[in-house]
């Protein structure tokens, strides 16, 4: 083999022309920051080529016979660039091209572009094509509709993707779900610090050119960009996506944050097969991971990476080989020991990452890593939630429901879209009688009705436009008859009653989004000790693995998406947080219904409590501890307190009647928006401050206009006492509670008299109502709290030991790496290669490594393939390291029922001899806390000893907290914090408390097996789809993933002495 030196000498050196537009070889912040410039001084410092520049002035003016003549062409098309002329030199003079210049035409083509990558089976998202030969043009298959559009009976759900067919225009937009608030994100070219912009009020697609339509891939939030150096290098990045809020992060120099992370065994060959594809050896292209697979979206060309040496490094080093095998095979392409740059070379700053001590006094210290945060946190601050309820006998209504339920009698409906919505109010603006709340009607019933029929109808008003996401009207038949089919041959059923459900209110509110912004923020500054927010500026880092899901509603999807944006520092609307960051899981975090009968009779008994006011205690002694008492924490007084509450309510519910009475004149006098100012709910979405205007001009907050406002009182005041019966019902009491609570936060400017009274009566009341609702005691409480959070659980559960696998495999690697790392392996050694430490729960660890080692075991978490860090170019410590953060956002049931099942496991049989998860100074805290309240939140923080065995089940260690949410009064004066938070109709969020003794460690053993009777088992959860070609990412060894970025080692191995 011949020396470095001696290839050095070599007689004629191999020339290669740069024939590109000169701004394309020196551009950034100064010359030598290009990485076009940076790769061909190291190509020249190999001292085996000449590299020749055409400059633009031969390149636009001089005939091709007199461009120089090279060897080697590097040559790509940008704007103003003469491809068809560099294409005739090619012809001309045959120089090996780097990237070949026929197949560049297609890269200005979209629809050539996917069409070329799904000729060599590469995945790209499913599209349709809308070609238009004249702007405007109308097309019989194309069809837009509120929620989609549809090519050639392509059906596309928002949200979806528009992109014009020009490559270079690059102005992408996409429309989303008036489900989730609606409105449209152009993505553009970065501009400054903006690479996209979000419009709420358009909804309509482009129709003056041709588009790409395709499916909205949710990412998590991340884009990773590709860079190939031929078909067997490819180095990939990292970047926020333009798609979440469209400010672009930038380093402290200026720089677009990127992270390199490692691409999947299938996504390496799909690097080969673009290149190949195109034909275009340097090539980048957009990847999109989704759900376990991966797609190419667009690909751009020639494109280097910027600001990495290692890149540079290796972009050389293959450049070189292939320039040598195409002309100097003579040559050995073989890397010389040291590379000729090397010793010169500038050393890379690290980034200042501390490690994660777990910010516990005692013996935890500097050996601890934090490994994983899960929460569970309620929605934030909302209006009350309301419900009307009426039987309709009207033709329109019941044609309505025949309509939208598909013409079957017996079949109810659901009203949620804008259309259908905007058909009911139609129908009731026809059938609303024109009568006044305060007038008497002929009969009571038909009073009541046409009252019903009013606050539908201003319910559909309020807010200027629909927004699915908080009302949603159900129609249930109820009496039918038969009648003659319109052809005259034999009869059909038709629906002549039927019961309408309409249910509204429960929006999240100004300061609902304020809450969990803040919180967002207080989680990102607190929870992660030692970080700073490197880690979590990009939430996709693969340092930092992130999953948000949320229930059904869109109070809690909302505050999912405002905690987001405070977590991850993110700007703009709330709508594209929503869609790119938020899954939705409602089978897990929604609904009652598997508790259902339990929850009944403990309202049952609750009822029979109060109202004969005698606590009666199963047992005839006195229980060890105050919490045991069926009924605990019930008023003493609460038979007493009941009519008070009811007379209280009807003082309220009469003076918000005159001010509705008032309304309702103005009303018929002028139109509705003279009086109101309009309401846009869709714009309300983003906002965090109250509307002063409203306020000042006297009218309630929000969107509730008086008529509203009445009809929410006059429900509570006549469903929580009926006269006739003389009968309270103790259900309706959380509601009043709301309702008072509401008011005093938000409405406090109405002064309404006693409804501070009326506050602490209810609150009295509810804080003895509330959490018996759940089980009346603790044994019942774990049942019922079992059954609502068995699913999430075990999601828990997953995430847990998950998290401990994926520690153990770092470990196991890492050990195996400083062991080895004096003596690299061959392929099949590493293969072979076993790991050496065996947990003493051989069989759990086994069975768990086989499901969920690449995967989460979830329906969701199936598609959680495990991307990380590339260790190579990471400029941080431990790149290894991964801390997992699941976040997961429900309603006040589900946070009731986990700390029921937390404080009571032990009380199960199979667990009797254990003690409590939560130490009794917790327990006598939580029984003092008589509300979880908006916002409130379980965390489980898992730490890993790094000092200790592996085997050792010291290693995993839990912290459990917890924080009561907003639970402060609005009564409260004393605080001023809260004063001043007052102002805005906000309260503070309590800080978090401990629920175990300082000192104390719960492993993760122990959490397992005081869970297990409970969650449901990972068995249950749907299997992982794990892709085709993903061999998840501790089946090699990083070792040899980095041997294998260098495919031409194998053949230099024996000359080069490695």
């Amino acid at each position: 083999m011949a020396t470095a030196e001696e290839e050095v000498a070599a007689p004629t050196k191999v020339k290669i022309g740069v024939c590109v537009m000169e701004k394309k070889v020196k551009c950034g912040f100064e010359v030598s920051s290009a990485p076009m410039e940076q790769i061909l001084q190291r190509l020249q410092a190999f001292g085996e080529f000449e590299v020749t520049h055409f400059g633009d002035k031969v390149i636009l003016e001089e005939p091709i016979e007199s461009w120089p003549i090279v060897d080697c062409l590097i040559a790509f098309h940008s704007s103003g660039y003469p491809l068809e002329k560099a294409e005739a030199y090619a012809a001309l003079r045959k120089p090996f091209l780097v990237n070949e210049l026929e197949p560049q035409h297609l890269l200005h083509d979209r629809r050539k572009v996917y069409e070329r990558l799904e000729m060599f089976g590469i995945h790209v998202p499913r599209y349709a094509l809308v070609n238009r030969e004249v702007p405007y043009q109308q097309l019989d298959y194309f069809i837009e509709e509120e929620d989609f559009v549809e090519v050639h009976g392509m059906r596309f759900w928002k949200p979806f993707v528009e992109k014009p067919i020009d490559g270079d225009n690059h102005s992408i937009m996409i429309y989303y779900p008036s489900s989730a608030g609606g409105g449209m994100k152009e993505l553009f070219r970065k501009v400054g610090n903006r690479s996209s912009e979000f419009h709420p009020e358009v909804r309509r697609v482009r129709r003056e050119g041709s588009y790409i339509y395709e499916e909205f891939m949710p990412t998590g939030g991340t884009d990773v960009k590709v860079y190939t150096v031929g078909p067997e290098y490819a180095h990939a990045e990292a970047r926020k996506s333009p798609v979440v809020d469209g400010v672009v992060m930038r380093n402290p120099d200026g720089k677009e944050v990127r992270y390199p992370v490692l691409l999947t065994p299938a996504e390496k060959q799909m690097a080969r097969e673009v290149c190949i594809a195109f034909r275009q050896s340097v090539c980048g292209f957009d990847l999109l991971r989704c759900e376990g697979r991966s797609y190419v979206c667009d690909v751009n060309g020639w494109s280097f990476v910027k600001n990495s040496h290692k890149y540079y490094d290796d972009a050389a080093c293959v450049l070189r080989k292939m320039f040598l095998d195409a002309k100097a095979p003579h040559l050995s392409s073989a890397i010389p020991p040291i590379l000729p740059w090397k010793v010169n070379e500038p050393v890379q700053p690290t980034e200042g990452l501390t490690r994660q001590g777990s910010g516990i006094i005692g013996t935890f210290g500097q050996s601890e890593e934090l490994r994983c945060v899960i929460a569970v946190i309620r929605h934030g601050d909302r209006t009350p939630k309301q419900k009307v309820k009426l039987k309709v006998t009207e033709e329109k209504l019941l044609n309505l429901m025949l309509k939208y339920n598909g013409g079957r009698p017996r079949a109810e409906t659901k009203l949620k879209s804008a259309v259908q919505l905007q058909d009911l109010l139609d129908a009731t603006r026809m059938l609303v009688p024109r009568t006044r709340p305060d007038r008497e009607s002929d009969s009571e019933a038909e009073g009541e009705h046409g009252e019903k029929l009013r606050q539908v109808k201003a319910v559909l008003e309020e807010g200027g436009h629909f927004s699915g996401i908080y009302r949603k009207v159900q129609l249930k038949p109820l009496k039918w008859i038969k009648v003659a089919k319109s052809n005259g041959e034999g009869e059909e059923e038709r629906p002549v009653e039927a019961l309408m459900v309409l249910k509204y209110g429960g929006v999240l509110t100004h300061a609902g989004r304020k809450q969990a912004e803040e919180l967002g923020r207080y989680f990102r500054n607190n929870m992660y000790p030692g970080e700073g927010t490197g880690l979590l500026r990009l939430h996709s880092t693969y340092r930092h693995d992130l999953k948000i899901y949320s229930s059904d509603e869109g109070r809690v999807q909302m505050s999912a998406a405002a905690f987001a944006k405070g977590l991850l520092d993110l700007e703009g609307q709330l709508t594209p947080i929503l869609v790119s960051l938020v899954s939705k899981d409602s089978s897990m975090l929604d609904g009652l219904d598997n508790a259902s009968i339990e929850m009944k009779e403990a309202k049952a008994r609750l009822n029979e409590i109060i109202t004969s006011s005698s606590k009666t205690v199963h047992s005839d002694e006195s229980p060890e501890f105050s919490w045991m008492v069926d009924g605990a924490g019930l008023p003493p007084n609460a038979s007493e307190l009941l009519p008070k509450l009811v007379s209280l309510i009807k003082k309220v519910t009469e003076q918000v009647r005159i001010l509705a009475k008032d309304e309702n004149e103005k009303l018929t006098e002028t139109s509705l928006y003279d009086v109101i100012p309009p309401y846009d709910q869709a714009r309300a979405l983003g906002k965090t401050n109250i509307d002063v205007d409203r306020i000042a001009s006297g009218l309630p907050c929000g969107s509730e206009g008086f008529l509203l406002m009445y009809a929410r009182w006059k429900k509570l005041e006549r469903d929580l006492y009926n006269e006739r019966k003389e009968r309270f019902d103790i259900t309706q009491i959380p509601d009043v509670y709301d309702s008072c609570k509401y008011d005093l936060l938000h409405n406090a400017h109405l002064n309404l008299e006693g409804l501070d009274e009326l506050f602490k009566v209810a609150q009295a009341l509810a804080d003895g109502v509330i959490p018996n609702e759940y089980g009346i005691n603790p044994s019942q409480k774990l049942k019922i709290g079992s059954k609502i959070a068995r699913r999430l659980l075990g999601k828990l559960l997953i995430d847990l030991r998950n998290t401990r696998e994926e520690a153990i495999s770092v470990a196991e690697l890492k050990s195996n790496q400083d062991h080895d790392s004096s003596f690299p392996k061959t392929e099949k050694e590493n293969t072979d290669a076993k790991p050496k430490h065996l947990n003493k729960n051989g069989e759990l660890r086994k069975s768990i490594t086989l499901n969920d080692i690449s995967m989460d075991q979830d329906d969701d978490d199936d598609k959680e393939t495990k991307y990380r860090l590339d260790p190579k170019y990471a400029n941080v410590k431990t790149p290894d390291r991964h801390v997992r953060t699941r976040l997961y956002f429900t309603s006040e049931s589900h946070i009731h029922s986990l700390m029921n099942v937390l404080r009571y496991c032990n009380m199960d049989e199979s667990l009797q001899e254990e003690d409590s998860l939560v130490c009794y100074n917790a327990l006598e805290r939580l029984f003092k806390t008589k509300e979880l309240d908006y916002m409130s939140y379980i965390v489980l923080r898992m730490f890993e000893n790094t000092e200790v065995a592996l085997e050792d089940p010291k290693r995993f260690r839990i912290e459990l907290t917890f924080s009561r949410g907003a639970d402060l009064s609005p009564l409260e004066k004393n605080d001023s914090e809260a004063a001043s938070l007052h102002q805005e109709h906000t309260l503070p969020i309590m800080g978090p408390e401990r629920l175990q003794e300082i000192g104390s460690c719960l492993t993760l053993e122990k959490m397992e097996m005081m869970f297990c009777p409970f969650a449901m088992p990972a068995e249950d959860f749907p299997p992982p789809a794990t892709p085709a070609g993903f061999s998840g990412y501790f089946s090699k060894s990083v070792l040899e993933r980095l041997v294998n970025l260098w495919p031409f080692h194998k053949h230099a191995s024996h000359s080069n002495g490695k």
